[in-house]
């Protein structure tokens, strides 16, 4: 059953390019952002909240385009920032005009974390051309934000565009910043903190150019609960989807969350409060879930009660989840725009259906006042990609300028800087004992095999350094190299790692390609990732000895045993490894810095090249004298 399409009139303060300039002579004074993927407008949203006045957003979604243009001021342009042609009639626009933030959700696509090495040496041989770097979005958007130089950036996306790809995107643009003179912040988010009554985590990039410092407000433990936030709203009759106008609820008291969102809409009255139909058999298999039904189990329940196992339509092996309730004392899931093409994720807690636009809305954070234009699913589709407005806000907030941040010289990157320290202590280094833990020319296929198999650089560089020697300069393994290396290993189970690489012993053919040795061999996960680092790919070894020495250097601590503690720590770790060519280098150089001397216990200050940035080294210092 599909909705009628609701067309919305365009802001009163909007404008067009050709009264741009008109607009921009009105606003003057006023810190003036650009919202680039801007959709709906979740995140102008949270701009406006914490200060900015939006003076054009970007977007090729032309009911996304529509929707902006109703509810805010200034451009809502459709352009293709893929096109090159596109970003320059962009840019034309604010030639001259002071931009204060730019900030957007631009789409990442993550790199492939195997075979950097390979494709950068072809390119540097000429063998292959450059990649076409135009068609990646997140290029185009960093590509403005250099030309039109703001105070402030700030970029927004899902933490599994940064996991993905050992964070490499998230580096690159965090590193060019750095080199155009920023402070960045990279941060994974729990949107709930600030509000959000959802379960939802974000990467935020934050950069500026007028101080280090990040102010963001104080999260908060307090969760908003799905009572909280749509209780209010009026139940829909049975049976019915609810109306594009509708009476509020009589209710004596409102939550703080719903009063909030009650600001600035009609007086008693509730926009968009309507939903989908609901198959009568799934209306009564949603009266016997709760919040922590899981729909598989449920059927296991019923299976053999005749009439209910019959409301089960969909193959338990192989949709586990298909239903999900809501609990009204709990957050929501993530609202993501799969809640456009099917709503059985956001089962209302309280009826036997699922959650209308302005409940989904509300959850996100948008509030009552703010309409969405186009059909109901063009709405959820909205509602769904958007970043939550008070998500936003407290991002912003964190760029916000005061005063006393002005700066007259150049900002110097605390990061950037303790990459360069990093960098010549590992070239230094590698010329040395140091070539048989580091990635470098002396690194071939063999030398990395061995290391990979050794663990090269537990306990010091000197444990392995007498195997490492019989295989320096040689592109294959010969026989009698081979039988050398045995003799030579420093342990038994050192002997029996090498004894892996027999199949290999005195051939050529398997030597010519990493992958062809990674299968032979049979490399466990990590002896793979530590032989593809040793070979010069980019990528994060992201050990807890890695995690642990980026985190003293950051001065944080997280729990190891918590998964997204992980998490927050491999982004201390992509600020230390950064990006470029150097970047293996100094990942291998950190991981045997965190096998060296920033051990768990007794760590060794005096002989780390960090020690003179490091955060915690006071404390550091204190504990290796008990």
């Amino acid at each position: 059953m599909r909705s009628k399409y609701l067309p919305l009139e365009p802001h009163p303060d909007s404008c067009t390019p050709e009264t741009f300039r008109e607009w921009v002579g009105r606003h003057e004074g006023e810190p003036l952002a650009v919202d680039l993927f801007s959709g709906a407008g979740g995140l102008s949203l949270g701009l406006k909240r914490a200060g900015w006045t939006v003076a054009a957003a970007v977007d090729k979604d032309e009911r996304a385009l529509e929707t902006h243009r109703h509810n805010f001021p200034g451009m809502s342009l459709s352009l293709d920032l893929g096109s090159p042609g596109d970003r320059e009639k962009l840019l034309s626009l604010f030639e001259g005009v002071k931009v204060d933030l730019v900030a957007g959700g631009p789409p990442c696509q993550p790199f492939s974390r195997a075979g950097s090495a390979k494709i950068r040496s072809l390119v540097k041989a000429g063998v292959r051309d450059q990649h076409d770097l135009r068609k990646e979005l997140w290029r185009a958007y960093i590509e403005i934000v250099l030309a039109l130089r703001p105070r402030a950036v700030l970029m927004e996306n899902v933490p599994d565009m940064g996991l993905a790809d050992d964070f490499r995107v998230v580096r690159i643009i965090d590193e060019m910043l750095e080199d155009a003179d920023y402070a960045t912040q990279v941060q994974l988010v729990d949107a709930w903190k600030f509000g959000v009554p959802q379960h939802r985590r974000r990467l935020i990039l934050l950069a500026r150019l007028d101080s280090h410092e990040f102010r963001w407000p104080a999260p908060s433990d307090d969760k908003v609960t799905l009572r909280d936030a749509i209780e209010d709203l009026p139940p829909i009759p049975m049976g019915e989807t609810g109306e594009r106008e509708a009476r509020y609820s009589s209710r004596r008291k409102l939550s703080a969350f719903a009063r909030e969102m009650r600001e600035g809409a009609p007086k008693g009255l509730v926009h968009d409060h309507m939903t989908r139909p609901v198959r009568a058999d799934d209306a009564e298999l949603f009266e016997l879930m709760d919040e922590k039904s899981i729909y598989s189990e449920l059927y296991e329940t019923y299976k053999n009660d005749p009439e209910k196992s019959k409301l089960f339509r969909y193959d338990t092996e192989h949709f586990t989840d298909k239903y999900n309730r809501l609990g009204w004392n709990e957050l929501s899931r993530t609202i993501t725009a799969h809640i456009a093409k099917d709503g059985y994720w956001y089962i209302h807690p309280g009826q036997p259906r699922t959650l209308t636009v302005r409940e989904a809305a509300r959850i996100q954070t948008f509030p009552d006042g703010f309409r969405f234009a186009g059909m109901r699913s063009d709405a959820f589709r909205q509602i769904g990609n958007a970043v939550p407005p008070l998500l936003g806000a407290a991002a912003a907030l964190a760029v916000k300028a005061y005063p006393k941040d002005s700066v007259d010289e150049p900002l110097q990157p605390f990061w950037r800087t303790v990459r360069g320290e990093l960098t010549d202590w590992a070239t230094r280094i590698r010329e040395g004992a140091g070539w048989s833990a580091l990635p470098g020319s002396e690194m071939g296929r063999p030398q990395a095999a061995v290391a990979a198999l050794l663990g090269t650089g537990r306990g010091g560089l000197g444990g392995a350094t007498e195997v490492m020697v019989q295989v320096r300069g040689l592109d294959t393994l010969p026989r009698a190299v081979y039988k050398k290396l045995l003799d030579s290993a420093p342990s038994v189970a050192a002997r029996k790692s090498l004894e892996r690489m027999e199949v290999l012993a005195g051939k050529r053919k398997p030597w010519e390609d990493d992958d062809q040795v990674i299968k032979a061999i049979g490399f466990k996960p990590n002896e793979k990732a530590v032989f593809r680092l040793l070979r010069d790919n980019d990528l994060l070894l992201a050990s807890h000895g890695a995690i642990r020495l980026a985190e003293r250097v950051a001065g944080t601590a997280a729990d190891h045993e918590s998964g997204s503690a992980l998490n927050d720590g491999r982004v201390n770790l992509s600020k230390l490894v950064g990006a470029g060519d150097e970047a293996p280098l100094r990942m291998a150089a950190v991981r045997l810095l965190s096998l060296t001397n920033c051990r768990v216990a007794g760590p060794i200050c005096s002989g780390c090249p960090l020690s003179d940035f490091c955060a915690s080294k006071d404390a550091l210092s204190e504990q290796a004298l008990f």
